[in-house]
């Protein structure tokens, strides 16, 4: 798995790296909810966070974020301003 900010690779590890396996948070989390296959899980995050980084670096409109897990595929999104509230 592999996180980009900007056409930088910021994250990478695997998921035999997680605490908890990904069979084991769908067992538990399907005791609770009814799970479909278009449901995203959150899983967490590898080492690489902006918040723990010295200086702290948080995504700003116009980053771009692709994120790259092997034989899945990759996605990328632009990140927009929130619209103000008037």
């Amino acid at each position: 798995m592999r996180l980009f900010l900007n056409g930088e690779l910021r994250q990478s590890d695997s998921a035999s790296a997680m605490v908890h396996n990904v069979y084991d948070q769908i067992a538990h989390l399907s005791t609770a909810v009814t799970l479909h296959p278009v449901d995203l899980r959150a899983t967490g995050t590898p080492s690489g966070v902006g918040f723990a980084m010295t200086p702290q670096i948080f995504l700003k409109a116009g980053d771009v974020v692709g994120a790259e897990i092997d034989h899945v595929g990759f996605i990328e999104n632009t990140v927009i301003a929130e619209p103000v509230e008037q």
